[in-house]
């Protein structure tokens, strides 16, 4: 059927704009088909790397419930080195970290730890690292490398913990007074329902003269 004036003029129209912008167009759907396929494909790597960690940080974490020390170590290197951004390396070094402290390897420990501290992608368990590595700095009487970590900035949740560890660290230190108020702070942070840890809090406070 043939067109009328106007439909003819639109077609016209059609056609010059498809001849100047026709090419842009045309990049730009396969710009975008570019970009959903390396989105998928991101995705797929993305699950396949989360897959392969998982499956480390059990090995791990059997290794440790046996016992066994190299494969534990050879778990936890691998997940470091090659998974260092997943929530599985840190949570295999943390692991590792308490492995080695009950078996009176600090330093081992403490590696595991600062590798937490400086790498995990978690605000929440760098806080905890820190924590548990200033209780490892404790034991070894580092109370001013203890003191630095415990006083870094951290979350609110882990105020009360952080209190309570940097009064012990101060009572090691002969700063009584300072201890003092340090375990005031960790009662006043502590939430109601955290009853064990307020009372062994409420009993250090107690030593000291409340």
């Amino acid at each position: 059927m043939a067109l009328d004036l106007e439909e003819q003029e639109q077609v016209a129209e059609l056609r010059a704009w498809w001849k100047q912008h026709g090419r842009l167009v045309t990049a730009v759907i396969v710009a975008a088909a570019i970009g959903f396929s390396g989105w998928q494909a991101w995705r797929i790597w993305q699950q396949n790397q989360a897959a392969n960690a998982a499956g480390l940080y059990d090995t791990l974490a059997r290794a440790g419930e046996a016992g066994d020390a190299k494969a534990l170590r050879d778990a936890a290197g691998t997940l470091i080195e090659s998974y260092p951004r997943t929530l599985y390396a840190t949570m295999g070094a943390l692991t590792a970290a308490r492995f080695y402290f009950d078996r009176n390897d600090p330093k081992s420990a403490k590696a595991q730890l600062q590798w937490v501290v400086d790498n995990t992608p978690s605000e929440e368990m760098r806080d905890l690292a820190r924590l548990r590595l200033a209780a490892v700095l404790l034991d070894e009487k580092s109370y001013d490398e203890a003191l630095k970590l415990l006083n870094a900035a951290h979350a609110p949740a882990f105020e009360a913990q952080y209190a309570a560890l940097r009064g012990d660290v101060l009572v090691a230190k002969n700063q009584v007074a300072d201890a003092r108020a340090a375990y005031k702070l960790a009662l006043e942070k502590a939430g109601k329902q955290d009853g064990a840890f307020r009372e062994t809090v409420r009993m250090r406070l107690d030593a000291l003269g409340g």
